[in-house]
């Protein structure tokens, strides 16, 4: 049941803010987005009073980096006042719901139904398509359509 409500907050900041670009909408949203070396960390949430930040490894590709946006996005948006673990990259498997919560969320941000359909007269398999997408192969199993 909560897959569907997360998938109607995404829908709704891809409305409201015409994109479905993780960096764009934390903007938007005035959340703060801060690189650093942060070694096996892939990236994390935190609020200090008002201030909301989301850390992001420097080191990671491009693409990874936007979906560690969009995970931590999820966290701001799902978990206002959580604190949340770092995100590793073991963090895909986890079993805590926060963290299956910010991967959903990531999925559905950055894997539109659309996205999905522009595919749908090919042989491609949804890890093949989210990988277009930027959306890692050990998580597109959480895309509901």
């Amino acid at each position: 049941m909560f897959c569907l409500i997360i998938k109607s907050e995404v829908e709704k900041k891809i409305s409201k803010f015409g994109t479905n670009d993780p960096f764009y909408i934390a903007e938007r949203l005035g959340v703060l987005i801060e690189y650093a070396d942060l070694g096996e960390t892939l990236g994390f949430y935190f609020r200090n009073r008002r201030i909301k930040i989301i850390n992001i490894n420097h080191n990671l590709s491009e693409i990874m980096q936007r979906f560690v946006c969009a995970h931590e996005l999820g966290h701001v948006i799902l978990h206002k006042d959580a604190n949340t673990p770092a995100l590793r990259k073991n963090t895909f498997f986890s079993t805590n719901k926060i963290e299956k919560e910010a991967n959903r969320f990531a999925v559905e941000l950055l894997l539109p139904d659309e996205a999905i359909y522009q595919h749908k007269d090919t042989n491609m398999t949804i890890n093949e398509i989210g990988g277009i997408y930027g959306v890692p192969e050990e998580v597109t199993h959480l895309k509901k359509i």
